[in-house]
């Protein structure tokens, strides 16, 4: 579950260069209000993020996926439910992949290329399913380590810029763990990372654009 383990295979957390450049990413949702506030902003700033979702949350608000794209972001595959307990019902992972895939394509008509695990938790047989399934497995680092439960936004921020490097992958949260819940704080902590690093000279861009690969699947 490290961010940062090559153990059982390529998992990027980062792109060794020496550009500038960083990769804003987003897990658990969509979940409103709170991933179109985040929406909003990026495109107030002409930033492209990239979506890591949940199948059970694009069920619940198919209207934000949708809005995502055209804006421009880019949206990958989090799993179709988010729950711990699913890698020991199928310790390849293959179901929550594939029916997201399917769910995704089906509301969007686009095939996700990027995945990201729950919790970045990875073996040996969820790698062979990513495989045989032509994902990308995408790590990053986390913003804060308590994002997730929401201490005070410039925590979030101040803890996320330390770490902002050039080609650094930065984990929010606008969801959580598949579930509706209050990202508030990661909201205003999005909002003051983006014009600290903006002011450094730091430009953003999506998990592909900064890796070189491919968003989606033909």
């Amino acid at each position: 579950m490290s961010p940062y383990s090559q153990f059982f295979g390529v998992y990027p957390w980062r792109k060794k260069t020496s550009q500038k450049i960083i990769a804003l990413t987003f897990d658990d949702g969509p979940n409103e209000p709170y991933s179109s506030q985040i929406v909003d902003f990026l495109n107030q700033k002409g930033i492209k993020a990239t979506f890591f979702q949940v199948g059970e949350c694009i069920k619940r608000h198919p209207e934000v996926t949708k809005k995502m794209i055209r804006s421009g972001h880019v949206i990958g595959n989090h799993s179709l439910s988010h729950k711990f307990h699913k890698y020991f019902v199928d310790p390849s992972f293959k179901k929550e992949i594939s029916q997201n895939q399917h769910l995704i394509e089906t509301y969007t008509g686009l095939k996700p290329a990027l995945f990201r695990s729950p919790w970045l938790w990875r073996q040996p047989l969820l790698l062979g399913s990513l495989k045989q399934q032509q994902l990308y497995p995408i790590s990053g680092q986390f913003a804060h380590p308590l994002e997730v439960l929401q201490i005070d936004a410039t925590k979030i921020a101040h803890a996320a810029i330390k770490k902002a490097k050039p080609g650094s992958i930065i984990i929010f949260h606008d969801g959580y763990d598949g579930r509706g819940a209050n990202r508030s704080q990661t909201v205003e902590a999005v909002k003051i990372f983006v014009e600290q690093l903006s002011k450094s000279g730091y430009q953003f861009v999506t998990v592909d654009q900064l890796l070189g690969i491919e968003a989606y699947q033909p």
